[in-house]
């Protein structure tokens, strides 16, 4: 890989950083609409959860695909096209009028962010020289989380001043400027790597998420015991070892398996996995918390919840640029300790925690974020050959959405449980007038957030270790 400096680089950065923040953010910033829009379109507020959970799934489902795709006709490409197609898919949400009209530009949106996020490490890494990759993969590292976490945070703002559709007609405007940077800046040349698409294994891929997410979400609906859930998730389970057994055998697999002998880059994607998942727990309880618990107006909760992202922005940079002069597992291990101290902190919160207190945590949690990201992103995007960045990107991208869906659905099943466990009847929502109720939940859910932030720092401990054998 050619270390000459791209005299655009930093323009390319803003471009593929606007549209990676945009991608993400649609992903979180409809939840705490959810309300509002199911009011609106006179819809029940469990079809309306459909409206995040097709986004987030579908790009799960196309992220792989794109990855591969752009190693074989080009990252920028697909990254233009995917940008358009948000453009396109924004446009059309903002103008639903109904619950079919939504979830179709909910679609579009969710494969033109699958082909922007399956891209956006790639160019970046082909893009820097070495010395300054992880300082710019930082930058993207704090787009990627700003967009997953900020999202209450923005949406409550939104919703504070204009109607439920600003949050699609905001990225028109954005979208179009970084579209603009994209075609002035982007090389127009860049080398591929033409191979025949393996079609056989994403067939089998593609019904293998299906039918993990659809047990997930019904389940989720009709209980985890349900005989039917326990057989799609059986079902599920085997087609994952067919869909192996495929790429093992066929000529140009989706997924190249030697990819992930490469320890820093298989540690480094579970790693981040479970850092999405653990954030994501508090992201579902906060709103809860802050607005029904502590009373809180949703554009205020907005303004707390943004003490996350504007400190990740701040630090995640600067990590990424420390990350070339020290070891970046070391940083890693260092910002998992601290979002560890973040998710202590939320255990502690109660009906008369002060509002200075809560953002403290929440601050730590974003330093913390800030200090684990860039060094991450860095690691698994340079352990990998030039040829394999699209899919590596498509893989990075695809733990991070997965540990968002498996963070959301987690969450609220152990919420709602233990919600209903200490209510002696079933629950599935806030119950006014019993603030303790959901305190006691939180607590219970809070504490699975700190056993799989402590499951990332043992296997970040590994990881060290392993690396120090090698030297």
């Amino acid at each position: 890989m050619s270390e000459q400096a791209n005299p655009r680089r930093w323009m390319i950065l803003i471009s593929v950083g606007i549209f990676t923040l945009m991608a993400t953010l649609d992903g979180s910033i409809v939840n705490i609409a959810l309300p509002v829009i199911s009011q609106n379109l006179h819809i029940g507020m469990n079809m309306a959860e459909w409206i995040v959970s097709i986004y987030l799934v579908t790009i799960c489902i196309f992220l792989l695909m794109f990855g591969k795709i752009a190693d074989s006709i080009g990252k920028i490409k697909i990254f233009k096209i995917g940008s358009v197609m948000f453009i396109i898919g924004s446009i059309v949400c903002g103008l639903s009028n109904n619950l079919v009209m939504l979830l179709l530009g909910r679609v579009v949106q969710a494969i033109g962010a699958s082909m922007a996020m399956a891209t956006n490490n790639g160019i970046i890494t082909q893009t820097f020289p070495l010395r300054e990759r992880g300082y710019a993969l930082g930058y993207i590292g704090s787009f990627v989380s700003i967009g997953a976490i900020a999202g209450p945070g923005i949406g409550g703002i939104i919703l504070g001043h204009f109607h439920w559709s600003y949050i699609f007609w905001i990225n028109i405007p954005i979208g179009l400027v970084a579209l603009l940077l994209g075609y002035f800046n982007l090389p127009k040349k860049e080398v591929t790597n033409p191979k025949k698409f393996d079609t056989k294994g994403f067939s089998v891929y593609f019904v293998t998420l299906l039918l993990f997410f659809s047990a997930i979400f019904i389940g989720q609906a009709v209980g985890f015991t349900n005989l039917y859930i326990i057989a799609t998730f059986i079902i599920a389970v085997i087609l994952f070892f067919v869909f192996l057994h495929v790429e093992k055998t066929v000529k140009n697999p989706m997924i190249e398996l030697r990819i992930f002998k490469n320890h820093n880059f298989t540690l480094g994607l579970v790693a981040g996995f479970f850092i999405f998942v653990t954030n994501f727990f508090f992201n579902v309880v906060s709103p809860f918390y802050l607005e029904n618990a502590l009373g809180i107006a949703a554009s205020t909760s907005g303004y707390i919840l943004m003490a996350f992202p504007l400190v990740q922005v701040v630090v995640a940079p600067i990590s990424g640029k420390i990350s070339a002069k020290v070891n970046p597992i070391v940083l890693t291990i260092i910002g998992l300790i601290v979002i560890e101290i973040a998710q202590l902190g939320y255990l502690a919160f109660n009906l008369q925690t002060s509002i200075w207190f809560i953002l403290i945590f929440i601050g730590l949690n974003g330093l913390g974020n800030g200090l684990f990201q860039a060094p991450n992103n860095t690691m698994i995007m340079s352990s990998v050959e030039p040829h394999d960045l699209g899919i590596a990107g498509g893989l990075n991208a695809l733990s991070r959405n997965l540990g968002m869906i498996i963070g959301v659905s987690l969450s609220t099943t152990v919420l709602f449980l233990s919600m209903s466990q200490f209510y002696g009847r079933s629950v599935t929502t806030y119950i006014k007038g019993r603030p303790d109720i959901f305190i006691d939940g939180m607590r219970v859910t809070m504490t699975f957030a700190v056993v799989i932030c402590l499951i990332a720092i043992v296997m970040s401990v590994v990881r060290l270790m392993k690396s120090r054998r090698v030297k």
